[in-house]
């Protein structure tokens, strides 16, 4: 229980990684705000972490409307005040869409920026205030290898997540100073829906690029969220812990 009496929020929390985050950050003891587009799913989630004796509260806000963002938060320190913690997991990389950058509509790059680097920003905005007044917190952001190692078919999905990790190592500098951990975890292929949608041949040329011959699960990410939302990783700050089976080696 090493969240207990600390307030988390987790956006993106319906489904797959997010929704592993959120009931592992629950399984540590944190009281959740746990926010998405998805109010059914949403509601699952809420539903069980409250089934295991959690306490939680769902939001279901558009996150990529500033608006939406704003009024959900302004909800939240109305109902369990100060937040302890935030983990910036909405996103998505279209791959319905994916192909070379020449060939991909315009359109597509300012929605790669509205969905997984602008609600981040929004996000951390809210909550820099309190966590400075309070003496301290984490923010930790889900970016992507795709940021690091670059996608291929994928430029602006890349360079979107690549923007988190920017924004991670300045925002972790800037706030350092007022005790408050900034990181990233940049995932590779975990099994969650999107992996639906791909071609099992390339799902396996994947599973053989990994040096550790499996693809990954969301609790891998929510276990490598927890660390560094606890007061376990209180000496880390500005970093990108990639969590992909080893594929970073090749």
């Amino acid at each position: 229980m090493l969240l207990a009496q600390k307030t988390a929020v987790v956006t993106g929390a319906a489904n797959g990684i997010g929704r592993a985050i959120a009931s592992r950050l629950a399984a540590e003891g944190a009281a959740l705000a746990v926010l998405d587009i998805d109010a059914e799913a949403l509601a699952g989630v809420a539903g069980d972490i409250r089934g295991q004796g959690g306490k939680v509260l769902e939001f279901v806000a558009d996150m990529t409307a500033r608006r939406a963002i704003d009024q959900a938060f302004d909800q939240i320190a109305a109902k369990l005040g100060h937040v302890d913690v935030l983990v910036n997991n909405v996103g998505g990389s279209l791959r319905d869409r994916a192909g070379p950058f020449w060939t991909v509509d315009p359109s597509t790059w300012q929605e790669m920026v509205d969905l997984c680097y602008l609600p981040g920003m929004a996000c951390a905005y809210r909550v820099i205030t309190g966590m400075i007044a309070q003496g301290g917190g984490k923010i930790v952001n889900i970016a992507s290898d795709s940021g690091i190692v670059g996608s291929r078919a994928n430029a602006a999905y890349s360079a979107a997540k690549a923007g988190v990790v920017g924004f991670t190592r300045a925002l972790a500098r800037e706030l350092a100073p007022h005790r408050i951990n900034v990181n990233a975890i940049a995932p590779g292929y975990i099994r969650t829906r999107a992996m639906d949608r791909i071609p099992q041949d390339l799902i396996e040329k994947a599973i053989a690029e990994t040096p550790l011959g499996f693809m990954g699960e969301p609790e891998d990410i929510a276990n490598a969220v927890a660390f560094l939302a606890t007061d376990q990783s209180r000496y880390i700050t500005g970093q990108t812990l990639i969590v992909n089976g080893g594929r970073w080696f090749n």
